[in-house]
């Protein structure tokens, strides 16, 4: 607080003084016998106005020390720190009750991480006990492969699959705020990541009969394959379910000075341009994802770009409403690899 604000908040002790000074005026001009000289009244006011701004100056620089303590910066979080330092009773009410208020916070954000904690063991434990369910599923699905029409057995492996990756989506979200416990950078393959992902959506290239091609050579990159792959795998998914039946899907494979590129090409329905930059928000499925007949959750990019952040990836898309959506994960060269290249 500047010492403007605080005069302003000191306007009823500014109005409290001069009233007095009037006060007094009025008084030695209602006394008998005295004789009343304006001049003295104003060196009188011109007095007590001195003393009256030596006293607020006083009582400012005083009362500063505690103000300082009381404003928060920017980067300062006064939630977790205690008051201390109160020199008056007024101070003292106050620091109490701050304090009491933080400790009631830390209570209740106490009990907060413990039920997100709860909750989050909850739900590892739960998509780890349904995958055995899924997984025998599949088993039998593939048991009966030949006992029912292919239509059907394609319907039911495709849902399956749906089913599995929805899966993946709540552990890999679950699993977001302990990100870095749980990757491990090093040299990788970009084909090795890919190639897996591709014969595990043959089946949804050959109903749609989509046709894909990987153009260009292998590359080398710093990071973890797992997320990446389950990066790859949501910009695919997305590429398979808005691109219509008889599309071709490119899987580009860049180098420049700067780093690796790897695309994801569509000619699919495309996205409007007012939603291109909202994709990535959590829970945003745009026009597409509500007029289409395809499902759509709004997780899949959203976890696509968090991950891809926390990588030092960088994940970004252009797209042409009935022309198709480029899905591009930019690796930059750290300078300990470039320099072994």
């Amino acid at each position: 607080m500047n010492f403007f604000r605080y005069l302003k908040d000191q306007w009823l002790l500014i109005f409290a003084w001069i009233g007095f000074v009037f006060l007094t005026a009025f008084i030695m001009w209602l006394t008998p016998g005295f004789h009343v000289d304006w001049r003295n009244i104003g060196y009188l006011a011109l007095i007590e106005g001195v003393f009256f701004i030596l006293f607020l100056a006083y009582h400012y620089y005083y009362k500063r020390r505690w103000w300082q303590k009381l404003q928060v910066g920017e980067e300062e979080s006064s939630i977790q720190n205690y008051l201390t330092g109160a020199r008056t009773y007024e101070e003292q009410l106050q620091q109490d009750f701050i304090n009491q208020i933080i400790r009631e916070h830390q209570v209740h954000m106490q009990k907060i991480v413990a039920a997100q904690e709860d909750q989050k063991d909850y739900i590892d434990s739960w998509v780890h006990e349904i995958k055995v369910p899924l997984a025998a599923s599949q088993l039998l699905l593939h048991a009966i492969e030949f006992d029912i029409p292919d239509d059907k057995y394609m319907q039911l492996e495709n849902e399956l699959g749906k089913i599995d990756g929805y899966v993946e989506q709540v552990l890999y979200v679950a699993r977001l705020d302990n990100f870095s416990k749980d990757y491990l950078i090093e040299e990788t393959q970009l084909k090795r990541v890919i190639q897996p992902i591709m014969r595990s959506n043959a089946n949804y290239f050959i109903q749609k009969k989509l046709r894909y091609q990987v153009v260009g050579e292998d590359q080398s990159v710093l990071t973890d394959g797992k997320w990446i792959g389950f990066i790859f795998q949501q910009l695919l998914s997305n590429a398979i379910k808005y691109t219509p039946e008889n599309g071709e899907i490119l899987i580009l494979l860049d180098q420049s000075a700067k780093g690796v590129t790897l695309s994801v090409k569509d000619n699919g329905i495309g996205i409007p341009k007012e939603d291109v930059r909202r994709i990535f928000d959590k829970g945003f499925t745009g026009q597409n994802g509500r007029f289409s007949e395809m499902h759509a959750t709004g997780l899949g990019l959203y976890l696509a770009q968090n991950l891809a952040q926390q990588l030092g990836v960088t994940l970004s898309a252009e797209s042409t409403v009935g022309v198709g959506t480029t899905m591009t994960l930019f690796f930059p060269y750290v300078s300990y690899y470039q320099e072994q290249r």
